[in-house]
C-alpha cells in the first residue's frame, strides 16, 4: 500500500494548482442564476464565461464538461482576462477538453503571468523548470518563482487563504523562495485555519510525516478529517487509508469504505477505486450497501452547494 499511497501524493501534487480561475471566477448555484450566468456568457462578458468555464471544468451547477471548460475559457482569455488564460493553459496541461500541448500551455500561461497573475506565473515557472513546452531554463523558471512569491506573500500577510496555502507550497519546494519546512507550515496553518481545504489536507500529511512540524497523528488524522469534510480527495483518500489498516484510528473496514469511495470520484480514481474495492472484500453485503448508499447522499448534499 506505501507505493499506492506515494503514487496519490504524487499525482494530487500536480493537479493542484492546475486551474487558477477556481479562487477568482466564481461558479453560481441555482437554476435562475445559472441561465442567467450562461445569458451573460453568450453576450460576451468574460468574468461570466470564465466562472462558467469553472463550472463545466469542476461540474459545479452543470454537468462536468472539460470541452465546454475549454471553449467558454477560451472566449474569455481571447478577451483577455488572466484567470481564463490561466485556466486554459491548465487545460492544455492535463489534456482535459482539449489536446495536451505544453506548448499551448505555456502560451496562455505566459499571456496570464504578463499580466501579473500569479498562479500563471507560478506554472510558467514550472514550465521553464522542466522544459515543457519550452526550452528549459532555469533561469526564467527562478525569474517566474520570484514573482509569484511575492504577489503570494504580500496578499497572504493581508489574510488570503489562497494565497497562505500557496506560500506555503513555495516555501514547501523552494520555488521563489529558500525551502523552509517550518515555514511552509506556518503558511499552511494560517491558510488552514481559514477553512482552507487543501491546506487542511496537506497540514495532515506534514503532521504525518513530522516535515516542518513535530510528528503527532492525533493532528494528522485532525487535518485530514477537515479537509476530507470539505470534499478533498487527497484527505479523503489517506482519511480512509487509516481506518483501513488502523492507523492513528481504530480499524473500521465500513468507515474506510465510504471515505475510499469518495476519493475514487477525484482526481485518481485508479488508485483509490482500487484500494477501496480491497477494502469491500472486508464489508459483509448489508455493511457495503449501506456505505454505498451513504457516500451516495454525501455527493448529492455536497453537489448541491455552491
Amino acid at each position: 500500500m506505501k507505493s499506492r499511497s506515494c503514487r496519490w501524493l504524487i499525482v494530487s501534487a500536480l493537479v493542484i494548482t492546475a486551474s487558477g480561475a477556481w479562487a477568482q471566477c466564481n461558479p453560481v448555484s441555482g437554476a435562475q442564476n445559472i441561465a442567467t450566468l450562461k445569458q451573460q456568457a453568450i453576450h460576451g462578458k468574460a468574468a461570466a464565461q470564465c466562472s462558467l468555464g469553472v463550472m463545466y471544468e469542476f461540474g459545479k451547477g452543470v454537468p462536468q464538461d472539460y470541452a465546454q471548460a475549454a471553449t467558454w475559457y477560451r472566449k474569455a482569455a481571447e478577451q483577455g482576462d488572466a484567470d481564463a488564460q490561466d485556466s486554459l493553459g491548465g487545460l492544455y496541461y492535463v489534456g482535459d477538453g482539449v489536446s495536451q500541448d505544453y506548448a499551448e500551455a505555456a502560451l496562455w500561461y505566459r499571456k496570464a503571468a504578463e499580466q501579473g497573475d500569479a498562479d500563471a506565473q507560478k506554472n510558467l515557472g514550472d514550465l521553464y523548470s522542466d522544459g515543457s513546452g519550452v526550452s528549459q531554463d532555469h533561469a526564467q523558471a527562478a525569474t517566474w518563482y520570484r514573482q509569484a512569491a511575492t504577489w503570494y506573500r504580500n496578499a497572504a500577510e493581508r489574510g488570503d487563504a489562497f494565497a497562505q496555502r500557496m506560500l506555503g507550497d513555495f516555501y514547501g519546494s523552494g520555488k521563489g523562495v529558500p525551502q523552509d519546512s517550518t515555514q511552509a507550515a506556518l503558511w499552511y496553518r494560517k491558510a488552514a485555519d481559514q477553512g482552507n481545504a487543501r491546506a487542511q489536507s496537506i497540514l495532515g500529511h506534514l503532521y504525518s510525516d513530522g516535515d516542518g512540524v513535530p510528528q503527532d497523528f492525533t493532528q494528522s488524522v485532525f487535518w485530514y478529517r477537515k479537509a476530507a469534510e470539505q470534499g478533498d480527495d487527497f484527505a479523503q483518500f489517506h482519511l480512509g487509508y487509516l481506518y483501513d489498516k488502523g492507523r492513528s484510528v481504530p480499524q473500521d473496514y465500513a468507515e474506510a469504505y465510504f471515505w475510499l469511495d469518495l476519493a475514487a470520484a477525484g482526481t485518481s480514481r485508479e488508485i483509490a477505486a482500487e484500494e477501496r474495492d480491497e477494502v469491500a472484500s472486508h464489508l459483509t453485503p448489508a455493511d457495503l450497501s449501506r456505505e454505498q448508499e451513504r457516500a451516495r447522499k454525501w455527493f448529492e448534499a455536497h453537489q448541491a452547494k455552491p
